[in-house]
């Protein structure tokens, strides 16, 4: 039966038997002669490594009255290291031969050395052994996008402890709760605290008044840096949004021609279009003139969230800027360039008369190839689609005006003017005789196509057809439901608008224009 001793070990009580009380005596012994003899930091290292043994036992002892024997000190031990393994004492700890654990699970806590506010991103960023700057972030967007990332940040701040002790540090960072880690730890404290002492000044003595001063700066200072940092995440984050919007939409027009997607897919801009300049190369300079700027803005807010984050060398700055540069110029060659395409107007106007029945109503119809390009609504519009005509792709646009005019003499006849647009006159005028019309004239009726073809790359162009009927005095016509949309701005006498001419007879008189079976409600005075 051994006897049992009540012992103080890191602050909390135990019961120990006389044996293993032996034991600890000689290993806590060992240890302190394994150490420098350098007082700086022995006596704190000794009050860790007991601190360490106390909590290690306590989690052993389901008991208060439970008694500490042998076989606990010599876990515990297995679990601290050998004095030996750490140090040049003069005898060493031999009672049993133990072996390190080389790694301990990692503990939460909240890190009081790298703290902004309370040190809960840099413990969580310990535990993921991820860099602080990145939870830090994570708790700003969290706030900036749900807006629970402060009350979760003052809830993780009340609920987790503090890594005071060196113990709890090393748990903290993952590492294993050893003589050799605590000394080591301690040793790197007590040597920054020695660098700040020795740069500090205390050649003047500061009054209260001055220390309340100081306080009240180093307060507002504080507040700035919240304000600043807030400020700053905000940067990054406008700047990461615009980042990832440039490249999603520069991928959408950029990849057309490198990837050969079809370029009906997509409603590409003229200016990228039209240009002499790769569609993929425009991307890349728009990208560039757009993106640097933000790309700075990006990391400004990432320096100001985080100091560890190092500015543009300056032969970087100089490079990014001159492709910047580049860029712009680029952009600006391609915009001129571009509104070259488009500088003057062509046309190509065709004539011819057709015969009629004299004394009988000439009906005016319009038409579309439903086999073509099928519309529910047939009507007049200036936008254009891609169809297809024997497997070639050719520009779909219903941009047609139909107008009736007062014949010269006393015959009828048609005219087609075809427009376009393009660098010069001769440009714009070829591009005009691309334009594909049609129509037809079968006894007193005109068939005219709602509709007109042209070439792929005429796009914008502003392309139309004008159809003008010249028409000899005495003549009737009668507007069908189908000119509806296409008749344009038709000079009467009655001043009918284009809407209320149709299903109504119209004769051409030496006053002009006149309509013989509408009500006079319709008339404009």
């Amino acid at each position: 039966m051994n006897k049992t001793i009540n012992i103080n070990l890191g602050g909390f009580f135990f019961h120990i038997d006389e044996v293993a009380y032996q034991v600890l005596k000689r290993y806590l012994e060992a240890i302190a002669k394994s150490l420098s003899d350098d007082p700086q930091g022995k006596n704190e290292i000794i009050q860790d490594i007991e601190a360490r043994i106390s909590e290690l036992l306590s989690e052993n002892i389901k008991d208060e009255r439970q008694v500490v024997n042998e076989e606990d000190i010599n876990a515990v031990i297995k679990i601290m290291g050998q004095p030996e393994d750490y140090g040049d004492g003069d005898e060493s700890y031999t009672e049993t031969t133990y072996q390190r654990t080389s790694a301990t699970s990692r503990k939460l806590f909240r890190d009081g050395e790298d703290k902004f506010l309370g040190g809960v991103a840099s413990g969580f960023a310990h535990y993921f052994s991820i860099d602080t700057i990145w939870m830090r972030l994570a708790f700003i967007l969290l706030t900036i996008t749900i807006g629970f990332g402060i009350p979760i940040y003052i809830l993780l701040w009340i609920l987790l402890p503090e890594a005071r002790t060196t113990a709890e540090k090393l748990q903290m960072e993952g590492e294993p709760v050893t003589i050799d880690n605590i000394e080591r730890k301690i040793k790197k404290e007590i040597d920054n605290v020695s660098e700040k002492i020795k740069n500090a000044d205390y050649s003047k003595a500061k009054s209260g008044f001055q220390d309340f001063l100081d306080t009240l700066g180093k307060i507002i200072i504080s507040v700035f840096k919240i304000v600043g940092k807030f400020i700053g995440a905000i940067l990054m984050f406008v700047a990461a949004i615009v980042l990832l919007s440039l490249l999603l939409s520069g991928f959408s027009l950029g990849s057309i021609e490198l990837i050969g997607i079809s370029d009906d897919f997509i409603d590409i801009p003229a200016f990228f279009y039209d240009s002499i300049i790769p569609t993929w190369l425009i991307t890349i300079l728009g990208f560039i003139a757009v993106g640097f700027p933000f790309l700075i803005l990006f990391v400004l807010g990432l320096r100001i969230v985080s100091s560890k984050v190092k500015q543009f060398s300056r032969p970087t700055s100089l490079t990014l800027l001159g492709i910047w540069i580049i860029a712009i110029l680029g952009l600006i060659f391609t915009g001129i360039e571009y509104s070259s395409t488009n500088a003057f107007n062509g046309s190509k106007v065709a004539k011819q008369t057709f015969q009629f029945v004299e004394n009988d109503t000439l009906r005016i119809k319009v038409v579309n190839d439903e086999e073509l390009n099928y519309k529910s609504y047939f009507r007049r519009d200036s936008e254009h689609e891609v169809v297809y005509v024997n497997d070639e792709k050719r520009l779909y646009s219903t941009n047609v005006q139909i107008d009736i005019l007062e014949s010269e003499n006393d015959s009828a006849f048609i005219k087609i003017r075809r427009e376009s647009e393009g660098k010069n006159r001769n440009s714009a005028t070829e591009k005009a005789e691309q334009i594909e019309y049609d129509y037809q004239v079968i006894d007193n009726n005109i068939i005219l196509n709602g509709y007109f073809l042209s070439d792929i790359n005429s796009r914008h162009k502003d392309e139309k057809v004008s159809v003008t009927l010249y028409l000899p005095i005495g003549m009737t016509v009668y507007f069908t439901n189908s000119v509806q949309s296409f008749i344009y701005d038709i000079k009467n006498t009655q001043r009918i608008l284009d809407r209320d001419m149709i299903n109504h007879y119209f004769t051409m008189t030496e006053n002009g224009f006149e309509c013989t079976d509408c009500d006079e409600r319709l008339y404009r005075n």
